[in-house]
């Protein structure tokens, strides 16, 4: 029965090319966009290179401090000497990293100015970060413990700054700031959306203008958790709550007193979204707003659309379905057999999408809109795209065929 539905609907479509290419522009235009959207999320929140760990990874990236009557707040990064007391002394990790997010600085060649991206970093943000090294190698414990002015830079910068990109850098140096810091490493770039390995130059954290031993709770450091494997993460929050309920509190930071505290540690996309959902209910109105409209724009209308095109696909088959009435089918028969029709031809204009997507993150990639993006279609992207599929092709033929069958046998020969 399944063949014959999808033979039926393969007759359908060469009978109407016309009907036929608007139906399958509308699929796969609607279904391009969606699947582009889902490996541009996918490449923002998924564990994609360096980031390779994020999946059993939590993050510590702010902390919030509130007054006695919950009307006034503060919130940002952490000290390095905070971060040191109560995260790097965690016992249940694998590893603990404590890094800046990204800062600038400049550096000249000549005449020319190069803003760079930077970025402050202890030793383990080398082993929890998957970087390929293509000359050289990160900084240590030792060269930390030393002072030294080291540095590792990114490909692009190497091509940028140093006038012979095919012999190797290592050991050259590169004045930033009105300092001479050794380049030991160079790096296969980040993207700029990862700001926890985005940057154009990676500095110890004890090189100037980090402020890593600034006192008080607040700076502007943040941390990276990485636990043995996934299952340990919900230990390591309990264990990390557990030491933040020991943080003294009243206090007073920058001459603004405080009375509690909130700081979390939680996987990358949870955090991101946290930080929206505590942002206020204007903040969450906003968010959600966008989101309905987005999907409604995306999904909604073009099913809204199709489901007008197979109307009228459907009631030139009136005819058809009368007879089969007339015959004893039922129902239930009759709008399986539209939907698995629907679902059939959705699928068609799935793959054309699968296509165009390719096509357009191919452009994206080399177009350099997003420094070193590395979208793929995945299987994660491939899965949920499916989904899509079969969601949007069941809602945009469902009402149709409710419609169709429910004719009366006379009034279906009449049509």
């Amino acid at each position: 029965m399944f063949a014959n539905y999808i033979k039926i609907a393969w007759k359908v479509l060469l009978r109407h090319p016309f009907y036929t290419f608007i139906t399958l522009f509308g699929i796969s235009l609607t279904l391009t966009v969606l699947m582009v959207l889902t490996s541009f999320l996918d490449h923002i929140f998924g564990s994609h290179y360096p980031e390779t760990n994020r999946d059993r990874s939590v993050y510590i990236m702010s902390m919030v401090q509130r007054d006695s009557a919950q009307t006034g707040q503060s919130s940002g990064p952490m000290s390095f000497k905070f971060l040191t007391e109560y995260v790097k002394s965690l016992k249940t990790p694998e590893r603990v990293t404590i890094c800046t997010f990204v800062n600038s600085s400049n550096a000249y060649v000549g005449s020319q100015k190069i803003k760079l991206n930077t970025k402050f970093t202890d030793a383990d943000f080398w082993r929890i970060m998957d970087f390929e090294f293509l000359e050289g190698k990160p900084y240590n414990e030792q060269n930390i413990a030393n002072g030294e002015y080291v540095v590792v830079i990114n490909d692009e910068l190497k091509k940028n700054y140093f006038e012979s990109t095919g012999e190797s850098v290592i050991g050259k140096t590169i004045d930033i700031e009105n300092i001479n810091y050794k380049v030991i490493g160079v790096v296969k770039g980040s993207p700029a959306t990862r700001p926890f390995s985005y940057a154009d130059v990676y500095f110890p954290y004890t090189a100037p203008k980090s402020n890593y031993q600034q006192n008080g709770l607040r700076g502007g450091f943040v941390s990276i958790v990485l636990a043995k494997q996934k299952s340990d993460i919900p230990a390591i929050q309990e264990e990390f709550q557990e030491r933040a309920r020991r943080i003294p509190v009243p206090g007073v930071e920058n001459g603004w007193k405080y009375s509690t505290i909130e700081i979390k540690a939680e996987p990358y996309a949870e955090n991101f979204i946290g930080t929206i959902m505590d942002g206020g209910p204007g903040l969450k109105t906003a968010f959600f707003g966008i989101l309905f409209f987005v999907l409604f724009m995306l999904l909604g209308l073009p099913a809204i659309n199709l489901v007008n095109v197979n109307v009228s696909r459907i009631m030139e088959r009136g005819s058809e379905i009368g007879i089969r009435k007339a015959f004893g089918a039922p129902i239930r028969t009759l709008v399986w057999q539209f939907i698995i029709e629907n679902i059939f031809i959705t699928f068609i204009g799935g793959a054309i999408a699968l296509l165009l997507t390719g096509v357009i993150i191919q452009f994206i990639n080399s177009s350099g809109w997003i420094a070193y993006a590395d979208l793929t279609i995945n299987l994660s992207v491939f899965l949920i795209s499916l989904l899509v599929c079969l969601i949007f092709g069941f809602l945009s033929g469902v009402l149709p065929a409710l419609r169709m069958s429910k004719l009366t046998i006379a009034e279906a020969l009449k049509s």
